[in-house]
């Protein structure tokens, strides 16, 4: 098992006579909304860090780069270690290393030391790329495998679930405490100064704190429960797939333009999502202090988890290339047109976005693992590694807008979802 995915064809079996499933669901939902929760608090302390180290737009954008280079780099080994140790071992350890990553916010924010907050980025996406791979079979295969796509439909949706909440837990306990304090900033005593410090060391520090023991509590609570077995099948081809003797996922075009596909929306979505409480403070825009934008956040991030829910009924009677398309032409109109305004347009046409978002991750994968067969996995494993446009987009945007201004800049994201439409229209087709 190579990658962070697994589609309802893989070659997985399970053992045992224990077909009630219904806990073991609900404590792995559980995992997909913690680390939608965590990767979305990144949106909330790009704006946090950027004031409290005095960073520009490039050098924020850092957080994003070593958050999702974790996906590219520690796939593979991830994959390595499920086959290693099991699936069931392999979630209590990403757990348990997503646990450390978040503990490792105190010492970082006790010594302000921007590179050792980097460092926690990359451990805590290290554990949730381990927790990825391990806990997506569990998915597929607990239940009915004509129900597959729905448990898997299921899941995302609360992954958008917590990227929804999680902006709102952000603004209130993260940007409100930096807000405050920096508006008294000025004319503090050396006293003052030291007591501001230690508040706002506090406002990283605690939220991370009670992210590690909730992660703790889960891995414990994996630990003791009983899960099934996956065990390794023989590979057959998947129904409907094209029966060629290929060497590898490698040499269907279509996987690689999925890559891309996959690359370019996950860039364009951290992109947008991470400028977001910055763009609605623009004075031409929303003028929202940090705290009040943060909340607003929600905003795009729920559109995703209601699109979720839309699309998984669209697309059961609808092409989903043509439904891929359509929704990436909106995309990309929406941002043209907030490039092109300003105040209240700007803001709620770029917040609207995430709704169109929503479905581009399921259609671009399920498009691009379609007809590989035997080499399904191996494909799987690619798509997920595609996963690091997350870190490389939103840093190219922040050099952007370092540049030409943060509003312009919104064209790299245009870019990405032009790509997109073609590759729902033309590009997912077999060849």
């Amino acid at each position: 098992m190579a990658g962070g995915f697994v589609s309802s064809n893989a070659p997985l079996n399970t053992t045992g006579e224990n077909k009630n499933y219904t806990f073991a669901l609900s404590v792995l939902t559980s995992l997909f909304f913690m680390w939608g929760f965590i990767t979305c608090l990144n949106d909330i302390l790009i704006p946090h860090l950027k004031a409290v180290f005095t960073l520009n737009y490039t050098q924020a954008m850092l957080i994003q780069f070593c958050f999702f280079t974790a996906y590219f780099v520690m796939s593979l080994p991830s994959g390595y270690i499920v086959e290693k140790i099991g699936y069931k071992k392999g979630i209590v350890l990403g757990l348990i290393i997503a646990g450390i990553g978040c503990l490792m916010f105190y010492p970082a924010a006790s010594i302000r030391s921007y590179g050792l907050f980097l460092t926690a980025f990359f451990v805590l996406a290290s554990g949730i790329t381990l927790l990825q791979v391990a806990a997506n079979p569990y998915v597929t295969i607990l239940g009915k495998p004509e129900t597959a796509s729905s448990r898997l439909n299921l899941t995302q949706a609360f992954n958008s679930l917590g990227t929804t909440i999680a902006p709102i837990f952000g603004s209130m306990l993260i940007l409100s405490v930096a807000v405050e304090s920096i508006e008294t900033l000025s004319g503090m005593t050396a006293e003052e100064l030291a007591a501001y410090q230690l508040t706002e060391a506090a406002a990283v520090q605690n939220p991370y704190v009670i992210l590690a023991l909730v992660l703790f509590v889960i891995a414990g609570v994996f630990a003791v429960i009983k899960l099934p077995v996956i065990e390794a099948a023989t590979p057959t081809e998947a129904s409907g797939s094209s029966a060629d003797d290929r060497a590898s996922a490698w040499k269907y075009p279509h996987l690689i333009l999925g890559a891309i596909g996959i690359f370019v929306y996950v860039g364009a979505e951290v992109s947008i999502g991470s400028f977001l409480v910055n763009f609605l403070g623009e004075k031409n825009i929303a003028g929202l202090a940090e705290a009040d934008a943060g909340k607003y956040v929600s905003f795009y991030w729920g559109g995703a988890m209601i699109g979720r829910f839309v699309g998984a009924a669209i697309m059961q009677k609808l092409n989903p290339g043509k439904v891929l398309g359509i929704a990436a032409i909106t995309a990309a109109l929406l941002v043209v047109i907030t490039m092109l305004s300003s105040g209240s347009i700007a803001m709620w046409l770029i917040l609207s976005v995430g709704l169109f978002n929503s479905i581009m991750f399921p259609c671009i994968f399920s498009l691009g693992v379609a007809g590989l067969g035997k080499h399904t996995g191996q494909g799987s494993g690619i798509l997920c590694m595609a996963i690091v446009g997350g870190a490389l987009i939103p840093l190219l945007q922040g050099f952007l807008a370092d540049s030409i201004g943060i509003q312009k800049a919104f064209f790299i994201p245009v870019i990405c979802y032009l790509y997109i439409v073609y590759y729902g229209y033309k590009g997912h087709r077999i060849v």
